[in-house]
């Protein structure tokens, strides 16, 4: 099960001066190129004795200072980054053959940015933020819809679901992120950014 990757070579002169402005043309291009959930990405943390574990979560928002996600913080990744704050991200392009690889730290944002994004959330899915109990046992599907009715009864369509004091933000600050791209015969590109500072040093990867 191979696959060779055939792609434009990926040249220091060709990419911006930061990581995020570098993200931001990729990730336009991956959109652009039709692939499906292109803000889809794996999400790994690690336990204090360095266990770790890893999930797809949605990237939902993405600027200067980081990376984005929203999750329930009683989850189990929303515990081990109380823990432990070092995480790594992934976004799996297949498709285009890219990949990016960031590793950085996770940190709480604000109630305010938690609360306005949680409003533009489709009605249905700010009732399921209240309705699991991210990562805990659940006895069936049943006891889980029936809280979903339970919570729909209270908070008819078009009435103001208040925001789960358990839910909310988490804003990766990136120290690394890696730029992949898959060529022929195992020669691919890895550019890494680094953060040396306010500023960022780039570097070439043996693939």
């Amino acid at each position: 099960m191979r696959e060779q990757y055939r792609s434009v070579p990926l040249l220091e002169s060709d990419v911006a001066a930061t990581p995020m402005d570098q993200f931001a043309r990729w990730f336009k291009a991956a959109a652009e190129r039709g692939l499906p959930e292109p803000n889809a990405m794996v999400v790994s943390t690690a336990d204090p004795r360095g266990r770790p574990s890893s999930r797809t979560v949605l990237l939902k928002h993405y600027d200067d200072r980081g990376f984005v996600f929203y999750t329930n913080y009683g989850s189990r990744k929303g515990t081990e980054i109380a823990a432990n704050p070092y995480v790594s991200l992934l976004f799996p392009w297949h498709r285009i053959a890219r990949q990016v690889v960031v590793t950085g730290t996770a940190a709480r944002v604000g109630r305010d940015e938690t609360a306005a994004y949680f409003r533009t959330r489709p009605h249905g899915s700010q009732l399921g933020a209240w309705a699991s109990e991210q990562s805990a046992p659940l006895a069936s599907r049943e006891e889980l819809i029936g809280r979903y009715e339970e919570l729909a009864a209270r908070h008819p369509e078009g009435e103001q679901v208040p925001v789960p004091p358990q839910w909310g933000g988490f804003l990766v600050t990136p120290e690394t992120v890696e730029f992949w791209q898959g060529h022929e015969n195992r020669l691919h590109d890895r550019l890494r950014y680094t953060r040396a500072g306010e500023a960022w040093r780039l570097e070439r990867l043996c693939p």
